[in-house]
């Protein structure tokens, strides 16, 4: 059964904070294996790939099977029900519409000394997009993924999906079709990363790497940061749902559910003032699972690593314990959710009011579903446009400016023990 807290419990600090520090993650059990299979791939190329994706996707690809070609890719997308084709539109339609709005804009002024100083945005050249396959195909995570990208003026847009057993979701292709992603590779787990990250003769390598995978993929864009840029280290999902009792039982246990079952890492907490509430959600959250065709998941996640929290008030309370927490996803299903989302400063996507359940914003709400995890809202923004951007700024100096300014950058430098800095500076001042 889940942990069950009361604020006014004299113990609860000491066992919340046990709650918000719990680790989910098992990167540091695959950091030695992935290290091994990086170093492989960089080693040896596409024929580590093959290996590797024999052994454990039991396809066998060459250079030139290995990629999905447009064909296969036009007529997945057609053989998918027409419903959710549409779905698919609607989505990728929105996510657009809301992403083009993240454009940032480039900016130049003129100071008071008449130096012109601004930036200027420019996309990343090429991005890599993981999707993960089998049975975590999720075609809205290649719309999430791959819109923001396109959005953001992306060159090219390469895409690694694992195809277990030969096989591939049509939806996960019609997605990739829609998005309009320009490759495709049948190639998955720790060693993709590593190949759009060095490269792997025939796939050349991206400056970016987004999207979900699983410990080893995650470990993997970890170890490679630096060599590319990475959307995040993204950990077991997570939903906190801050509910009163006006809100239907069944609605608020759906809820919590809609995240456990993901994983059995996963975790789901509800903060509520009325005990009775709570005691009704958790029973219903039982019978939801004992119904649930994903049932032994979503049990692993309710038993091991959720809550249900009793405050006084929620007002009074729940915001303290929501910053704290700083969830992936946070629900206010409150009457009045903007009065108390005014008071919270931590969370990764937030959704206000009765009808606004996180399942919406999975798919076709607009905003980005790949959100950080693990309290790294604190810090860290969910996926968008400006992932796949880098600011460069300008500076432009005339004589007037530049006298201005010259003699205490000369100052500064002497101050710090760099001459050649200095004289880079005083060489035009005495020369004018």
């Amino acid at each position: 059964m889940a942990l069950r807290l009361n604020s006014l419990d004299e113990d609860f600090p000491e066992k919340f904070n046990a709650l918000a520090t719990a680790s989910r993650g098992a990167l540091d059990e695959v950091g030695p294996a992935v290290a091994d299979i990086i170093k492989d791939v960089c080693a040896n190329g596409f024929a580590a790939i093959a290996d590797y994706t024999q052994r454990f996707d039991r396809v066998s690809i060459d250079p030139q099977t290995a990629r999905i070609e447009k064909g296969e890719i036009t007529a997945a997308a057609n053989r998918i029900a027409p419903d959710l084709r549409d779905a698919l539109q609607l989505a990728a339609d929105r996510i657009f519409a809301f992403h083009e709005r993240q454009l940032p804009k480039d900016i130049m002024y003129k100071d008071e000394v008449g130096a012109s100083l601004g930036w200027r945005w420019t996309s990343v050249d090429a991005a890599g997009l993981y999707a993960p396959g089998g049975r975590a195909a999720y075609p809205s995570s290649v719309l999430m993924n791959a819109i923001p990208a396109k959005v953001a003026g992306v060159r090219r847009l390469v895409m690694c999906t694992p195809t277990p057993g030969g096989e591939i979701t049509d939806a996960v292709l019609a997605a990739a079709h829609i998005a309009d992603i320009d490759e495709i590779w049948r190639i998955g787990g720790a060693q993709a990363v590593a190949a759009m990250a060095h490269g792997a003769d025939p796939i050349e390598p991206v400056d970016v790497i987004v999207g979900p995978g699983n410990a080893y993929v995650a470990e993997a864009k970890r170890q490679v940061f630096g060599v590319v840029g990475v959307d995040s280290i993204a950990g077991p999902s997570e939903i906190l749902v801050v509910a009163d009792s006006d809100n239907p039982v069944s609605w608020i246990a759906a809820d919590l559910l809609s995240q456990a079952e993901h994983d059995p890492s996963s975790q789901c907490i509800l903060i509520t003032d009325d005990a009775a509430y709570a005691d009704a959600v958790v029973n219903e959250v039982g019978a939801q699972i004992a119904a649930h065709p994903r049932r032994e998941i979503v049990h692993a996640a309710w038993q091991n690593n959720s809550a249900v929290i009793v405050v006084n008030d929620l007002l009074a309370d729940a915001p303290r314990l929501v910053d704290r927490l700083a969830p992936e996803h946070l629900e206010l299903a409150v009457a009045e959710p903007d009065v108390l989302f005014a008071r919270i400063r931590h969370a990764g996507a937030v959704f206000l009011g009765r009808y606004a359940p996180e399942a919406l914003g999975d798919y076709v709400a607009g905003p980005n579903h790949v959100l950080p995890t693990s309290g790294a809202a604190r810090f860290a923004s969910g996926l968008s446009v400006q992932n796949f951007m880098k600011r460069t700024t300008i500076l432009q100096t005339d004589l007037a400016a530049f006298s201005a300014l010259g003699p205490a950058a000369a100052r500064l430098a002497d101050a710090e023990g760099l001459p050649g800095h200095a004289g880079s500076i005083r060489r035009r001042l005495e020369d004018n």
